[in-house]
């Protein structure tokens, strides 16, 4: 079992930055891929980003590449999401998720997720 608590979110305007922060329990952290996905209201969860479990290799969405960089923590059991030039669409509940799999993109492929946190950007 594992659990995982997102933290960071917030209100800002277009243009700014957030840092998201994935904390998870157990020692098996190091073992999984780590995604961050997002959902708006009324649309399905999308994937964001990914990190794999190996050497660091990271996945993104279109829509985030340039704009947002995932990263982790093994020490910390902790995984990052630092997003700069926020955009008003980037409005939605972030979730993390652990995996098995490497760097996968379906939320299917997810086995633990956290509560979410609210990302909300103002234009």
């Amino acid at each position: 079992q594992v659990q995982l608590v997102e933290s960071g979110g917030g209100l800002v305007q277009a243009g700014a930055s957030l840092r998201l922060s994935c904390a998870a329990s157990g020692r098996a952290f190091r073992r999984y891929s780590m995604g961050w996905f997002r959902q708006a209201p009324g649309k399905e969860r999308e994937f964001v980003s990914a990190i794999d479990q190996n050497d660091g290799t990271t996945r993104y969405a279109e829509f985030v590449k340039g704009r947002f960089t995932i990263s982790r923590d093994n020490a910390k059991n902790t995984v990052y999401l630092q997003m700069n030039s926020l955009k008003p669409e980037d409005t939605a509940v972030y979730y993390c998720g652990t995996s098995s799999g490497v760097l996968p993109s379906s939320a299917r492929l997810y086995d633990y997720w956290g509560q979410g946190t609210q990302v909300t950007v103002s234009s």
